[in-house]
């Protein structure tokens, strides 16, 4: 069965860090491209960060875009977000997801092309 568990959640202040982490279990996704999502109260779920199964292939939503880094360690199956700087508005609840198609260079911000979810962690940033 397939699994994957957010972590490293938290309430911080503005302008503080956190490192979120996705661990895999179930299966390897080392093919597989990865993503991190999230979600504010009363909002549709909105795209972060994309990493290919090509670690040095990532993408970033523009309101994270140099604030943000997503990398994954293979060997571990785990994914990670680290957030600097973070800002009130980057208050949600985040997902970690698995693309459906394996080896895809693209780079996919729609939640309907990801296959797996995790079941979100906290994050509070306060002002």
């Amino acid at each position: 069965q397939v699994q994957l568990v957010e972590s490293g959640g938290g309430l911080v202040q503005s302008g503080d860090s956190l490192r979120l982490s996705c661990a895999a279990s179930g299966r390897t996704f080392s093919s597989f491209g990865m993503a991190w999502f999230r979600q504010a109260p009363g909002k549709e779920r909105e795209f972060v960060a994309t990493i290919r199964w090509i670690s040095s292939n990532t993408y970033y939503a523009e309101s994270v875009k140099g604030r943000f880094t997503i990398s994954r360690d293979n060997a571990k199956n785990t994914m990670y977000l680290q957030m600097n700087s973070l800002k009130p508005e980057d208050t949600a609840v985040y997902y970690c997801a698995v693309d459906r198609q394996r080896y895809s260079g693209s780079f996919r911000v729609s939640a309907a092309d990801y296959e797996y979810w995790g079941q979100g962690t906290q994050v509070t940033v306060s002002s």
